[in-house]
């Protein structure tokens, strides 16, 4: 969510947005919810009631199948193959058969952290963490006893499908008030003059504002993909907004920081990737990711007469000083919050899968990837995409002062990430130790 605000005297005035639920279909928004929120036919972001998310988890749960004694079992390392994974899905396609849930949610994993070659047997291998699977609450598919994210086979394949189109713009989601709205909301101040009754200008400052535009980029804003990005984009706003409670320990709203001796700055935040450099082998056949994922980035905005935002390219301290919390508590958030642990595995496929077509990994392994490259063949689900969301303001008294606050955005660059990177001789030795354990009747294997 990108940030927008007003300076009228001592009152900062700013845009914010807000989910509002649209009384959609229980069936629509349980098969479109991601993070808690759904997208109408109108493509209006909104929140799923409590009531509904109880609904959504309870439908998914009944669809699990069972799972085998072996995937339930947690282990540091589970290794997928490609080459067998693409055998099995055509598998499926041939017999007119839905596909599995081990498919779908890509054997458990909850993160990509290595690459392997197999040119032995003709293979790509992804290997990270593992474990079992149940639907949350939230109706999120996460891991049965860490409750962390799991990768999902349609994510893998946007990753993969527009890996090319990131080389350039990376991946993006914003959400971001009109300039109309903006010159609405200086024009409402410049009459008023005061904020007057909170509970009364509070309507007029969202209904001057109206509805701001959300726009993706990188990846087909109808993907699984997108949604994520928007979801914690929306996520992260409402916990340095107030809107609700951190569910981690030291991770305050940005607002409660705010004192009245200080003056209100107009910073917005955003997610982006936060990797080390990655590790190789010698030959390049083995590949490790490292590093959190995801770190929180701030920059001072303002907005000019016509309503375009102008950026500074410089970052109020205490705007700064809830980045760097936010990116400190990343990983316990992300196991907290399904949300967060989705966006970074989503983060981790797009580094795969520019790894993959920068290194040319495929053709070195000599490994053909045409099912999964091919999105006709098989096609992902298409969610409605994300168009607009209502705004809100949100007051906080701060001695005689109110403010009105926003924050926000997704903005990362996959191909990045890969330029920088390293040779070291114990991903050699983690290779050795999954390609020798590999099974020629298996696609995952502990």
């Amino acid at each position: 969510m990108r940030r927008a605000a007003i300076r009228t005297g001592l009152v900062s005035i700013a845009a914010v947005s807000i989910i509002i639920a649209d009384g959609r279909a229980h069936a629509q928004i349980i098969q479109q919810a991601v993070g808690g929120v759904a997208i109408s036919t109108e493509g209006v972001l909104t929140v799923v009631k409590t009531d509904l998310l109880r609904d959504v988890a309870n439908m998914r749960r009944k669809a699990l199948a069972q799972l085998p004694g072996d995937l339930n079992q947690p282990t540091k390392l589970r290794s997928i193959s490609l080459s067998r994974l693409q055998g099995v899905i055509a598998a499926c396609q041939k017999d007119h058969r839905p596909l599995p849930d081990e498919v779908r949610y890509l054997a458990g994993l909850q993160r990509v952290e290595y690459v392997f070659l197999d040119p032995q047997h003709h293979d790509l291998v992804l290997a990270g963490p593992a474990e079992g699977w149940v639907v949350n609450e939230q109706g999120e598919v996460v891991g049965a006893k860490n409750g962390r994210a799991v990768l999902r086979l349609e994510d893998l394949l946007v990753a993969l499908r527009s890996a090319d189109q990131a080389r350039n713009g990376g991946i993006s989601c914003s959400i971001d008030p009109t300039a109309e709205g903006i010159q609405r909301l200086r024009a409402y101040f410049t009459q008023k003059g005061t904020i007057g009754d909170p509970d009364r200008t509070k309507g007029d400052i969202e209904s001057a504002l109206g509805p701001q535009t959300i726009s993706v980029g990188g990846v087909p804003g109808s993907s699984h993909f997108a949604l994520v990005m928007v979801a914690a984009d929306h996520q992260m706003k409402r916990l340095a907004m107030n809107f609700e409670p951190s569910p981690v320990k030291d991770l305050p709203s940005y607002l409660s920081m705010l004192s009245p001796s200080k003056s209100i700055q107009t910073p917005r935040w955003w997610l982006a990737a936060n990797y080390e450099p990655l590790l190789k082998d010698e030959d390049g056949l083995a590949w490790q990711l490292r590093g959190t994922g995801v770190k929180c980035l701030t920059e001072e905005d303002h907005f000019n007469q016509s309503g375009g935002r102008e950026h500074t390219g410089k970052a109020n301290p205490l705007a700064q000083k809830w980045a760097d919390k936010m990116t400190e508590k990343f990983d316990e958030l992300s196991a907290k919050d399904t949300i967060f642990g989705s966006l970074r595995n989503c983060m981790d496929l797009a580094v795969v899968a520019s790894l993959i077509m920068q290194e040319h990994l495929a053709d070195k392994a000599d490994c053909r990837l045409d099912l999964l490259m091919d999105a006709n063949r098989l096609p992902v689900e298409e969610y409605q995409v994300p168009k607009q969301v209502s705004t809100q303001a949100s007051f906080v008294k701060k001695g005689r002062n109110y403010i009105i606050s926003a924050s926000g955005g997704v903005l990362f660059q996959p191909w990045a990430v890969i330029r920088d990177s390293k040779v070291d001789s114990t991903t050699a030795a983690a290779r050795g130790k999954v390609v020798d354990t590999a099974k020629a009747t298996t696609w995952w294997w502990n």
